[in-house]
């Protein structure tokens, strides 16, 4: 049933993963201290305006943030729930994995350091929610299965 916990779950980290779509997850400062450029996940806008692209980083994430949404929808399906779920865990393990490749690749080209932003976090928090509503639909899944048993 679509009001049950797992639901809640993947609200909550379509939530999160919207908000690490919109929000910069660092800035780059270059030497003197004083120029900032946010790094969001789409790209950095440089200080003339133009935008060095990560849309990488941004369909990982746009991906992401889409299959929880879908995910909610597929109640009766339990089995595919709980494999969307752990898709979805592994395509943000991925996007952690490829973040630091791109910082350091930026760092390197703007001759700059790295600031981290708090919503940098925001993909392990919907990491740990698809993790919980796994285990929600997996408890859901052996209390049917329980229930089938017993007729």
């Amino acid at each position: 049933m679509i009001q049950r916990i797992q639901s809640v779950y993947l609200l909550l980290a379509v939530v999160a993963l919207v908000g690490a779509l919109c929000l910069p997850l660092g800035y780059f400062v270059n030497a003197d201290g004083i120029t900032l450029m946010a790094f969001k996940p789409l790209g950095v806008t440089l200080a003339d305006g133009s935008l060095l692209s990560t849309w990488g980083m941004f369909a990982l994430l746009a991906l992401a943030a889409f299959i929880p949404a879908c995910t909610i929808f597929l109640f009766r399906n339990r089995r595919l729930q709980m494999r969307m779920a752990i898709f979805d865990i592994l395509l943000l393990l991925g996007y952690h994995i490829v973040l630091p490749l791109f910082v350091g690749t930026l760092k390197n080209e703007l001759g700059s350091t790295f600031q981290l932003s708090w919503a940098i976090c925001l993909p392990l928090v919907a990491i740990i929610l698809d993790w919980l509503a796994y285990g929600a639909i997996r408890r859901d899944d052996e209390m049917v299965k329980a229930a089938d048993r017993i007729r």
